[in-house]
């Protein structure tokens, strides 16, 4: 008797469309319509941005949630994971662009603190390993509100706490770490993203990411000289303004290392918290993918990671994504053997966001023909 090949399911989420598991969950309903004797296992992935607690969540950890200061002052409610004493929490959750009330971007305001607030309390029930996944923030404060939230007393010339966001930071005189790094004693923090850039300069905070946070090019050369001059009080002796990873989360990385944080990819990071080497160890053949499978992809991106893990290993991959703009010898280059684009199985862009989830079942049922076939029909080169 034939021991069914066994299929890995490990996709990212489908940006503004579908969650990880959700993915998961449509594909494997495709396969299973279609090819029954396989064997699945799930496994949703992220990247160390948006969707870490959902992944996190889909692997065994436990919801929870925790009231917190939002990016503009509002209150809100942020998600974050525990199993055990580790914990996962997104800085989106707290201060994403997604958590900006009407979606009005903020530059000079918004704040980290929640972020501060939601790793208290984390600590308050127990966690002693705590892994931030950096990515899709609103603000560019370099941590301070981080800092804040966890106790720091970041003052003014008159000895006032300053305010919120990058305009308060311009107003800092003064800093006293010792609170903040009391609250996080004897614990391991990991900073889980794949940003290298440091905290100042042409490829820092201000300058790459300050834009898409609302500053306005002539702003950026400002907002620059601001975070200079709290990285001069933040880190005197300059540790840790230049180190790979600084910069990320509008400066929120410089906040975390300078609290001891350990810089880890955020892809790297996930994987282990999820089990996915484990599972590559069970499985004959991979799908993964995301909702645009891109030259970004290949920059470290959870799916190009799981690929490339799958192929040291020997194994078929197979990618699934809303839309595919990498061409077939890129593809094979990162692994892939065969790849289903939604957007040209719909005819339409507008028809594979909205219609996402059936496509998706669709891809799933003529992957498990194709999986079930002969091994000759699923060879690498098939792109």
């Amino acid at each position: 008797m034939t021991t069914p090949r066994t299929v890995l399911l490990a996709p990212d989420k489908f940006k503004g469309t579908l969650s990880a598991a959700q993915v998961v969950e449509a594909l494997r309903r495709g396969i299973t319509q279609t090819a029954p004797q396989l064997r699945v296992l799930s496994c949703p992935i992220a990247d160390g941005g948006d969707g870490t607690v959902d992944a996190a969540l889909a692997a065994g950890f436990t919801a929870h949630t925790a009231p917190v200061t939002g990016p503009t002052g509002a209150p809100r409610t942020a998600r974050w994971a525990l199993q055990e004493d580790v914990a996962v929490l997104e800085l989106a959750e707290t201060v994403g662009l997604h958590a900006l009330p009407g979606g009005e971007l903020a530059p000079h305001t918004a704040s980290t603190r929640g972020l501060g607030e939601l790793l208290r309390a984390a600590v308050d029930v127990g966690a002693r390993t705590l892994v931030v996944g950096l990515g899709g923030s609103a603000s560019t404060d370099a941590g301070a509100g981080l800092l804040q939230g966890l106790g720091a007393l970041l003052r003014t010339a008159d000895g006032t706490d300053i305010a919120p966001g990058l305009s308060g930071l311009a107003t800092l005189a003064s800093a006293d770490l010792e609170p903040a790094l009391a609250a996080l004693d004897g614990l391991t923090l990991i900073a889980a993203n794949d940003v290298t850039n440091p905290l100042l300069g042409s490829e820092g905070a201000a300058a790459v990411y300050g834009p898409q946070k609302g500053l306005a090019p002539e702003e950026v050369d400002a907002a620059d000289e601001t975070l200079a001059a709290a990285a001069a009080l933040l880190d005197p002796a300059g540790d840790h303004r230049d180190r790979p990873g600084a910069g990320a989360a509008g400066g929120t990385g410089f906040g975390l290392l300078l609290l001891g944080a350990e810089q880890r990819s955020g892809a790297d990071a996930v994987f282990e918290l999820v089990g996915v080497d484990a599972l590559l160890g069970e499985s004959d053949v991979v799908v993964t993918g995301e909702g645009k499978l891109d030259a970004q992809t290949l920059h470290g991106k959870g799916p190009a990671e799981v690929a490339r893990r799958a192929r040291d290993r020997g194994l078929e991959v197979a990618a699934v994504a809303g839309a595919i703009t990498l061409d077939a010898q890129q593809l094979r280059a990162a692994g892939v053997s065969h790849a289903f684009d939604l957007t040209s199985r719909a005819g339409s862009s507008d028809r594979a966001f909205a219609e996402g989830e059936q496509l998706l079942v669709e891809a799933g049922r003529d992957l498990g023909i194709r999986l079930a076939g002969p091994a000759s029909d699923t060879a690498p080169g098939s792109v």
